[in-house]
């Protein structure tokens, strides 16, 4: 069964080009409850944790010092199929293959610097959520029959 949370994070270019508010309007009009959120700046260590997976690709360290660059937006999303929706939502990784109409497509500088971060499945949604937030900082609205 899918899941109904994932994570987004509005990364550093995005909060620069103080595209938060319109990329925030996006998911409220796709129809996500926002469930927590903050803003923050990931410090290094915090960066290399978050993104251990990728640690051999070759990508890894201009990703750390892009993510570690300026404050980003951790948000917990929540919808049916959160992390399917959402991903239909951004787009493609690289903005000039994401369809008209996603986040990546209208707000990514380049495939580096896409805009967002979407959690790519159920599982690692659980794990990016409770790596920014504990269960206590989430106010959850899912009510699977609502959604």
């Amino acid at each position: 069964m899918a899941g109904s949370k994932t994570l987004t994070i509005i990364k550093p270019g995005a909060v620069t080009n103080e595209y938060i508010g319109p990329i925030l309007a996006r998911i409220n009009e796709a129809g996500f409850h926002i469930a927590a959120m903050r803003l923050l700046r990931l410090n290094l260590t915090q960066a290399k944790n978050f993104y251990a997976v990728h640690k051999e690709k070759p990508f890894y360290e201009s990703l750390i010092s892009f993510m570690t660059s300026g404050p980003v937006v951790v948000a917990i999303l929540e919808k049916k199929d959160a992390v399917k929706e959402y991903r239909k939502l951004i787009g493609h990784t690289d903005p000039n293959k994401a369809q008209p109409g996603t986040i990546r497509r209208m707000f990514a500088e380049s495939m580096e610097r896409n805009a967002v971060h979407g959690s790519d499945s159920d599982a690692n949604a659980e794990i990016e959520c409770d790596f920014f937030f504990s269960k206590s900082e989430r106010f959850s609205n899912f009510d699977p029959v609502h959604f």
